[in-house]
């Protein structure tokens, strides 16, 4: 953290750029600290406010309006390449749209103060056929909001962001250890999650050829076909499979509950 700071300080906009830049896109990069520490730099006449602002603004434009028409160009394959660091990327992808829904475009004003969330919003966005626009303007909003509060808090928070660095600096191995110890631990965590999910398996998928030789041979005496779409993917007047029936996906787990429990269930959502 301490060299992140003086590195900010040092270097000052291409390299606050280059940080908001890389979290815009996905990339594990501390932008909130670097914002942090470009507004304790401008209360220290290090770097100027308006400069370090238009930086980091262009910075998350540019990525955000990378991710969103990508989200538009590939739908849900791109979706499911940011969530492959998930357990299960097609949950992450579903929690996340069902979340976009729930909330409405407005998510875009707030969206980036969650961490692991944030990424997925401009992609989400541009696979639900949002105007670029009106995306624009929402994400500019939220942009705004996301870097003044972090590096509003620098600027007026400069000399307690002064104390901590100095803290760090006295006491760099301890946390260095300590870092390292917490690193540890969550990789010994996700290989513990990752054996657990084995074990469990995943969803079970049949393919198409098989479902289609079910329905011509039982229609559906025997089997269940839904479709569970996710809004902005669905609306009334989408054709559906024949046979088939409609699921809210974010009620899923209330309406299998009413579904016969001696026929086979198929959920669909493409």
């Amino acid at each position: 953290m301490t060299d992140l700071l003086r590195a900010v300080s040092h270097h000052g906009y291409l390299l606050l750029f280059l940080i908001v830049f890389a979290e815009a896109i996905g990339l594990p990069a501390p932008a909130a600290l670097a914002l942090v520490a470009a507004g304790s730099a401008a209360a220290a006449h290090v770097l100027s406010a308006p400069a370090a602002f238009l930086a980091a603004i262009t910075a998350t434009l540019f990525g955000d309006v990378l991710l969103f028409v990508l989200g538009r160009k590939t739908g849900w394959a791109f979706l499911g390449f940011i969530c492959g660091v998930s357990l299960n990327p097609e949950t992450c992808i579903l929690r996340s749209a069902e979340s976009f829904y729930k909330h409405g475009r407005t998510t875009l004003l707030f969206i980036k103060f969650i961490p692991g969330v944030n990424t997925m919003a401009a992609p989400l966005a541009g696979s639900m056929k949002m105007k670029l626009s009106q995306f624009l303007q929402l994400d500019l909003a939220g942009a705004c909001f996301y870097i003044l509060a972090y590096g509003g808090a620098g600027y007026i928070f400069r000399d307690f962001v002064t104390r901590i660095t100095h803290g760090l600096q006295t006491g760099s191995r301890t946390i260095a250890v300590l870092l390292i110890v917490a690193l540890v631990a969550f990789i010994a965590y996700r290989i513990i999650q990752y054996l657990r999910f084995r074990v469990h398996g995943m969803v079970p998928k049949a393919g198409v050829e098989e479902i289609a030789l079910r329905l011509a041979s039982e229609g559906n005496k025997e089997i269940i076909l839904a479709d569970v779409r996710s809004h902005g993917y669905y609306d009334a007047g989408t054709q559906r499979i024949a046979g088939s029936i409609r699921i809210e996906p974010s009620q899923l787990a209330n309406e299998l509950k009413t579904l016969p429990h001696d026929k086979d269930i198929y959920l669909y959502c493409t």
